[in-house]
């Protein structure tokens, strides 16, 4: 690393013609343009010519509260490896926290693309560089830490691959295209688990807020939001906003509240509105939550020019959100609408017939167990509920992020109370829900259990996942056996009165399938399944051993 140089100079033009340094002249560059005043703020950029885009910076009214400027240079650097470092620099100080970024979209050319030796940069190199800054008290947390924060998974700088990005560029066209039309226009993102979806979502929100700001776009002046029915996550997106310039706190919101926002008499219609995690959208009137339309994505549409959708089928979890094909159908009928199906999965570290396996046991099918002994990822099966749980722990203390959770199962009331999870000599508090942030980045929820309602939508390094009673086996007909009237999330199957008996008990079984296909799928390296009903475990044991 000794051809690895940092210069820290004040944000003054003397002070950078002063720079002569072989690297810093003829070579790519990183930047970091901030001041420590009482608001802290901070630019990151990378040029070829440091003194001429120094200049222009120099010019630039908005940076003029900055007072410092930190270089990086090297004399191995290319272009690639400096958008790269960019990039990560970005991707990590909105997880840090520490400052507020004048970074807008520059390019949306930020897709995932391998160069000569782009492991050393990515990695080690970009390891070095954050400790330097951490050294500088520049930056604050470790890149271990800030790497398993939600803030940073959903960051909008994150690199795209070629589909995720492909879409991207899908969304912002289709929006200026039809931004003046008279019709209503929507567009679904469909996609399993751990697809990328709300990914994608976040840049593209971001990239259409930096647009709606710019004076030469056909998006400029548009009034734009991205909702969510999913406490945990709106969380995240506002803490996102606190770092960059063009997202604000307002633009991000439950969908009930959106539409009663909209829905007085001085509201104007929104231009654009992104619906992440669709699924949890209300399909009938909720008067306990205040939503006393029949459909909440209907509404939406009615509020909105452009509806930007994102739908997993397989993550209904309650009735009131039950949605089938025929009345998506209805809601599209009359709108210009387009559909894209993101297929790659990203969360999952894990070979294909590991993936084949937790497809086929949400859809009810047992298969052998996959030999994985030359695979990074662990599926593991215990009989032992506390011995997973160690197991987690360790995990936990290694890598950090790993987690148990479990089927809705068990008792639980919303009345401020301690519910618990006991088998056999195993005992731990289940879904508290009280915290301010995420709910898996609190240390303390090593010791407790999650539920579909604390994980959904977040990624864990490891999960260990406890299938309550509601899940057994059925050894004649050979496929797992759903009893609905052991699962304990009573709020799930209530609120529909439209639906027959018979259609009713698939649904409901479908609900838990569904609610077993989230939960297996939050591990990035490692699923470990436990198993509270005996015919289970003993099915899942003799495959296991």
């Amino acid at each position: 690393m000794a051809s690895e140089l940092i210069q820290i100079k004040k944000f003054k033009k003397a002070s950078i013609q002063e720079i002569n340094a072989t690297y810093f002249n003829n070579y790519p560059i990183v930047y970091i343009l901030y001041t420590n005043a009482k608001k802290e703020t901070a630019y990151i950029g990378q040029t070829v010519h440091l003194q001429r885009r120094m200049q222009k910076h120099l010019s630039d009214a908005s940076r003029k509260k900055l007072d410092t400027a930190l270089f990086i240079g090297n004399e191995k650097f290319n272009q690639s490896a400096t958008y790269n470092i960019e990039t990560n620099l970005i991707n990590f100080f909105i997880a840090d926290k520490k400052y507020e970024l004048q970074n807008k979209s520059q390019t949306m050319d930020s897709k995932m693309h391998d160069y000569y030796n782009k492991e050393y940069y990515d990695q080690t190199f970009f390891k070095h560089i954050w400790e330097e800054l951490r050294q500088h008290k520049v930056v604050r947390e470790s890149l271990e830490d800030l790497r398993n924060k939600d803030v940073f998974k959903l960051s909008p700088y994150k690199e795209l691959s070629a589909e995720q990005m492909d879409l991207k560029y899908h969304i912002i066209d289709y929006c200026k295209k039809h931004i003046n039309d008279e019709q209503h226009s929507i567009f679904f993102i469909e996609g399993d688990a751990g697809t990328g979806k709300s990914v994608v979502l976040s840049s593209t929100f971001n990239t259409i807020q930096d647009l709606s700001y710019d004076k030469s776009s056909k998006l400029y002046g548009t009034k734009n939001y991205l909702l969510v029915n999913h406490q945990e996550m709106l969380k995240t997106y506002k803490e996102i906003s606190e770092s960059l310039p063009n997202l604000k706190k307002k633009s991000f919101m439950k969908p009930t509240s959106f539409i009663n926002q909209q829905m007085k008499s001085d509201a104007a219609t929104a231009d654009i509105v992104f619906v992440d995690e669709a699924h949890l959208l209300l399909s009938k009137k909720d008067s306990y939550n205040n939503f006393n339309q029949d459909n909440h994505l209907e509404e939406i549409i009615k509020q909105s020019k452009i509806t930007i959708v994102v739908f997993d089928r397989r993550q209904v979890l309650k009735l009131k959100s039950y949605w089938d094909s025929k009345m998506l159908d209805s809601i599209k009928k009359g709108l210009h609408s387009e559909v894209f199906m993101l297929t790659n999965q990203f969360r999952i570290q894990a070979e294909e017939r590991v993936l084949n396996w937790i497809d086929a046991f949400s859809n009810k099918k047992v298969l052998d167990l996959p030999d994985n002994k030359k695979d990074s990822f662990e599926l593991k099966i215990f009989s032992d509920a506390d011995k997973m749980y160690q197991e987690i722990r360790k995990k936990n203390e290694e890598y950090g992020l790993s987690r148990l959770v479990a089927t809705f199962d068990y008792m639980h009331k919303k009345d401020g109370q301690d519910y618990f999870i006991e088998e056999g000599n195993f005992k731990l508090p289940w879904n508290r829900t009280h915290y301010k942030n995420t709910w898996a980045e609190q240390e303390c929820t090593i010791d407790e259990v999650g539920s579909i309602y604390t994980i959904q939508g977040f990624d864990l390094n490891y999960v260990g996942v406890i299938l309550g009673p509601s899940v057994s086996y059925n050894f004649e007909k050979q496929e797992l056996e759903i009893i609905t009237t052991k699962y304990e999330d009573l709020e799930a199957f209530r609120g529909r009165d439209d639906i027959s008996k018979d259609k009713m008990s698939e649904i409901k079984q479908q609900i838990i399938l569904n609610s077993i296909n989230v939960l297996m799928k939050r591990g990035i390296n490692g699923l470990y399944i436990y198993a509270s009903d005996p015919k289970l475990q003993q099915k899942l044991m003799s495959l296991y051993k």
